[in-house]
């Protein structure tokens, strides 16, 4: 955790990366596009550069040609960190591009729109760009790196800030962690304190004066949107001393959509697996991963655990479903449908701990959805807590072949054993239906 007045490390600042990569470990959070996340700051009187989003190359260039400035910046607008290192599969490199001329415009949109860009962030599948956002250019003499983010060893939010701006944060907090600072706003924000964090950062002047300003305004924007991260790389200061936020990322608390409805319409479901809509849409939370285990779990925590105990056995996990404190039987039938979805699973773990979330609802779910969906495939389950026993004589009377253990490494243990039993029988085209457990 991010710690006021220390040092931070690499592996401090790195859980920026860690929350982006590995979604499982964090809560569900809005996150918008860029264009979004400018409209929004700008609409609460942050300057941001003028700009446009295109759907086409075509529009691209009537965007930047409406723009008349010099210089223009095209950006891949996707859910992803370094797109400006990135790569497309047209052949184009970068996601984030610097133009000439309205026609450039539109002969580099043309490679963007409609193909995949690959990152660090994506892996090789890359992702799918339907749109650019087409901005003027700003002749910049100093950049920053700015953030406010919620964190929890000062227990509210925190400014995150480095006159190394424009460059990957984490490699400025291996190489020169004393360029990073912050100030803990847990009692709100002080005009006084801001101003002289802002003159540490380096602005002197006219723009020392437009900065305190500017973070005013953004931390109103943090509040008033219930964000929990944005992220502004680069702040910058041009030649006449006017601050601007040249990139913006925010993230947003899921449970703030009943009083955010405006913001979370802005969800852009084409950049998430569809699976994510479609367990949104039960109140599930859907994590996609590689492997061959499905699991399905109560709390981020817990699925960690299963994802390390699987690892710990020589599985590999696949989708998980997390149904939260409070699912029904019909929510677990429809976590059950989202498993199976992918052919790749060959096995289903079913690890709840209960607390408010019952036991025996969730033995009524997976009954319900093992003879609604005729699954062909072994169910692990591993219930503990409340109502446990009446979940138990659930399973017991269904007469179906689900496989219950007490123990969780007794049942990772079963559920690896059991994918890789089906795995090789697939290999081999022999059609396995599991009778009696293994």
């Amino acid at each position: 955790m991010l710690r006021s007045g220390s040092r931070l490390t690499k592996a401090l600042i790195s859980r920026k990366l860690e929350n982006e990569a590995v979604c499982i470990a964090s809560t569900r959070q809005l996150n918008l596009l860029e264009s979004d996340s400018m409209s929004i700051l700008k609409e609460n009187g942050v300057k941001v550069p003028n700009f446009g989003v295109a759907t086409t190359a075509l529009e691209a260039r009537k965007i930047a040609e409406s723009l008349k400035a010099k210089d223009f910046v095209i950006k891949a607008l996707v859910l992803t960190g370094g797109r400006g290192k990135g790569h497309f599969d047209s052949g184009l490199k970068g996601g984030v591009r610097t133009v000439f001329t309205p026609e450039e415009a539109e002969k580099l949109s043309a490679q963007m729109i409609g193909h995949k860009l690959i990152t660090k962030q994506t892996g090789e599948k890359g992702i799918l760009v339907n749109k650019v956002m087409v901005s003027e250019r700003l002749y910049n003499r100093r950049e920053y790196y700015f953030a406010i983010m919620m964190e929890r060893s000062v227990n509210g939010p925190m400014i995150v800030a480095s006159s190394q701006g424009g460059v990957n944060i984490e490699e400025v907090a291996k190489e020169n962690p004393d360029a990073i600072l912050t100030l803990p706003l847990k009692y709100g924000i002080k005009k006084d304190e801001v101003r002289d964090f802002c003159h540490r950062l380096g602005f002197e002047g006219q723009s020392l004066e437009e900065a305190v300003v500017m973070v005013e305004k953004l931390y109103d924007v943090f509040c008033k949107y219930d964000a929990t991260m944005i992220e502004i790389n680069p702040m910058v200061e041009d030649n006449n001393g006017t601050v601007y936020c040249l990139d913006a990322k925010c993230r947003f608390d899921d449970n703030a959509e009943y009083r955010q409805k405006v913001l979370f319409g802005l969800r852009d479901w084409g950049q998430q697996d569809p699976r994510e809509k479609q367990a949104a849409d039960s109140n599930l939370n859907f994590i996609p991963l590689d492997g061959d285990i499905g699991c399905l779990v109560n709390g981020a925590g817990l699925a960690m655990a299963t994802m390390d105990i699987i690892k710990l056995h020589g599985g590999s996990p696949a989708n998980f479903l997390d149904v939260g404190g409070g699912a029904t039987a019909q929510q677990v039938t429809e976590a059950f449908k989202l498993i199976t979805s992918d052919e790749k699973v060959q096995a289903i773990l079913v690890n709840i701990f209960g607390g408010i979330m019952r036991c025996d609802v969730i033995a009524e779910g997976v009954i319900k959805a093992a003879e609604t969906l005729q699954l062909r495939i072994p169910i692990v389950c591993r219930l503990q807590g409340t109502q446990v026993d009446d979940a138990k004589a659930l399973i017991a009377a269904s007469k179906l072949k689900i496989i219950a253990c007490d123990n969780l490494d007794e049942a990772a243990k079963m559920a690896v054993k059991l994918s890789q039993i089906v795995g090789l029988a697939r290999s081999a085209e022999i059609d396995v239906k599991f009778e009696l457990p293994l």
